[in-house]
């Protein structure tokens, strides 16, 4: 029989329990709660807002890089975000028609990050840069298939990123080298047994199978955590849940 946590939504069909989202924290009275919750934020959007300015706006890099940064800053500054509506679309996509109506004032303005002195967010553009160049946009999709791609494509990155600093601060190094050995390491005809991570790691077979059962259901726990953040309705959570994941209430 197979593992059922090898499947991407894993073997529990239940989902976490509703918790303060970011979207509630940056209207917080609290300036360190409203920080916190825009680095998250932030963590979340920028790089698929990167690529679709990119592409869709067809900016240079480097104009991009601008307009990201203060679409960033001046909706953080201004919150943007409060207008939300969780009736009437997914928040991802109120974050990019919101992006549409930036760059589209901002073609008609001169104002930049660079010219105005003002201080705008630390994003590892480069990599967003170097992602674009690997993941060209499908000439099939749309450009919100696309975004929604992306979307996905950050989500699933920053979780694992989340996973493997907890597994480090944790001592669950080897939990987690045998996982991205086995999961996330794209090696085609060279895909690793687990009687070869057993030899590899001097363990037996049956932990080999323990680990990986463990780290994909944190890795999923995590993945929704990271949604339940982005979203502000039990509805758009499990929508959103859905989209990423295939999870099924």
């Amino acid at each position: 029989m197979s593992d059922p946590d090898t499947k991407i939504g894993g073997a529990s069909s239940r989902f976490p329990q509703t918790e303060r989202t970011v979207l509630a924290a940056l209207r917080s009275s609290d300036a360190e709660q409203r920080s916190r919750a825009a680095g998250r934020l932030l963590n979340s959007y920028w790089k698929p807002v990167y690529k679709y300015v990119r592409l869709k706006w067809r900016k240079s890099n480097e104009e991009a890089k601008d307009l990201v940064q203060e679409f960033f800053a001046r909706a953080i500054e201004k919150d943007f975000f409060s207008s939300y509506e969780p009736g009437r679309a997914a928040f991802r996509t109120f974050l990019r028609t919101l992006v549409d109506r930036f760059v589209s004032n901002q073609a008609k303005a001169e104002r930049r990050l660079k010219r105005s002195g003002q201080a705008g967010p630390d994003l590892d553009l480069e990599s967003a840069e170097r992602e674009i160049s690997v993941h060209v946009s499908d000439d099939a999709l749309s450009m919100e298939e696309f975004f929604h791609r992306e979307w996905v494509r950050n989500l699933f990155s920053c979780a694992v990123e989340d996973l493997r600093v907890e597994c480090h601060s944790s001592g669950r190094s080897t939990h987690f080298a045998i996982f991205e050995l086995y999961d996330l390491e794209d090696s085609p005809g060279q895909k690793l047994t687990y009687a070869a991570l057993a030899d590899r790691f001097e363990i037996p077979v049956t932990m080999v199978t323990n680990h990986l059962s463990g780290m994909r259901r944190r890795f999923r726990e995590i993945v929704l955590d990271r949604i339940r953040e982005m979203t502000a309705t039990e509805d758009e959570f499990r929508a959103e849940a859905r989209a990423a994941l295939g999870v099924e209430t």
